[in-house]
């Protein structure tokens, strides 16, 4: 195998690692009523490495097991997914919901 097949490797097995646990994607889907919204991934990674308890109740999720490991992921994340969270803060004609 050459040194870019086992980088290549390496990151998707970091990616999918990620997702499992991510804060983002695990907040996104809590559909918790008023749970945060904007940056709620990495406010959720914040939240667990300042020794909050109850993270199912504030953020409805759990915080993942890793949380120093997991904020620059959710991070990356969260900016990305901003434009549609503010809407959806707002209520601009944009109702994104969690849950499957």
């Amino acid at each position: 195998m050459s040194a870019a097949m086992i980088k290549s490797l390496l990151l998707a097995l970091l990616l999918g690692i990620q997702l499992s646990g991510c804060a983002s994607v695990s907040t996104l889907n809590a559909a918790q009523p008023g749970a945060p919204i904007v940056y709620s991934g990495t406010r959720l990674d914040w939240y667990a490495l300042q020794g909050g308890c109850c993270a199912k109740d504030h953020f409805g999720a759990d915080a993942p097991r890793y949380p120093a490991v997991d904020l620059p992921a959710s991070a990356l994340l969260d900016t990305l997914l901003l434009p549609l969270s503010v809407l959806t803060v707002l209520g601009v004609g944009f109702q994104a919901t969690g849950g499957f």
